[in-house]
């Protein structure tokens, strides 16, 4: 979408949204435009507030910076909130930057009164909707990623081992697309429950204080690892004392027992929930050590 579409419309999933209007909802320079991730109610609704909506952002690179690849974003917030701004916005614009398209999902969560599995069933229906929007937003549909933050990396890392390849007979067009990952970006992530260094407050959000055990198995993502989870960045700190460390670990050593593509970075500095990290001394490299490893994916040449 460009501003000089003027009035026209897009049609998605039996929803018309007028582009003057989304254009006139962008923020700074960049068009965006906000959708409803279902053109009705979610599954599992609750009710039809703007809390049981979840929705897409869009953030597109400027058409002749394009690479066609598309990242969808999920903020942190240990399932309680969203960061929307520093692990939302301020993403979107990083990877227009480097010719990527961002899709920032506001997802359901404990704070909006929603549990597992709405949260997955959100990130699900998202890369679905990149993917299946692909010729309207000039993207190629081999190349969606998903990146993540905190409890958002969690459910970035939960879409990247529980996928599917579509439904074939789905009445909706959007759910016959597959929502693999073709690449996964894990910030500072919360990976694994049960363990003695789990984020209690991410699990219990998402689970409640009393699951069962192998509720709480099933949703312990580097549990969930196998040869066919997508190449995966992360990076996390030292210093990190909401989510330690040890969790972007155990995630990158199930990618290295399946023989997964991975790269992972544990920097010295900085306290947990940093975003971008700019002015953190070494940690701020990692946008740029990030956008390397795309590129060495393939994520950054200029093709549809």
């Amino acid at each position: 979408m460009t501003r000089e579409m003027g009035l026209t419309s897009i049609v998605l999933a039996g929803l018309t949204l007028s582009c003057s209007a989304l254009v006139s909802s962008a923020l700074g320079d960049n068009p965006s435009e906000r959708m409803p991730l279902w053109p009705e109610r979610a599954p599992g609704a609750k009710g039809e507030a703007p809390a049981d909506v979840p929705t897409l952002t869009a953030w597109l690179p400027a058409p002749d910076k394009s690479t066609g690849a598309a990242i969808v974003i999920c903020p942190g917030g240990g399932y309680g909130h969203l960061a929307t701004d520093h692990e939302g916005r301020q993403i979107g614009e990083w990877l227009n930057s480097i010719g990527v398209a961002g899709f920032v999902l506001e997802y359901r969560h404990r704070g909006r009164g929603y549990r597992h599995p709405a949260p997955l069933q959100d990130v699900q229906r998202a890369i679905r909707m990149v993917r299946a929007g692909a010729d309207r937003w000039g993207l190629d549909p081999k190349r969606v990623g998903v990146l993540g933050f905190s409890a958002g990396g969690h459910l970035a890392a939960t879409a990247a081992t529980q996928f599917d390849a579509g439904e074939p007979g789905a009445v909706d067009p959007i759910q016959r697309v597959g929502c693999r990952p073709d690449v996964a970006v894990l910030c500072y992530p919360v990976i694994a429950f049960g363990e003695p260094f789990t984020h209690l407050g991410s699990q219990r959000n998402l689970l409640g204080k009393d699951a069962p055990a192998e509720q709480v198995r099933a949703l312990s993502a580097e549990k969930r690892v196998t040869a066919e989870t997508p190449p995966t960045f992360l990076w996390s700190t030292d210093e990190d004392r909401g989510v330690p460390p040890e969790n972007a670990v155990a995630f990158y050593l199930a990618l290295r027992k399946h023989r997964v593509p991975a790269e992972l970075h544990v920097f010295q500095r900085g306290r947990h929930g940093l975003g971008l990290a700019q002015g953190i001394a070494g940690t701020e490299q990692w946008p740029e050590l990030c956008r390397r490893w795309l590129a060495g994916q393939g994520f950054l040449d200029k093709r549809r």
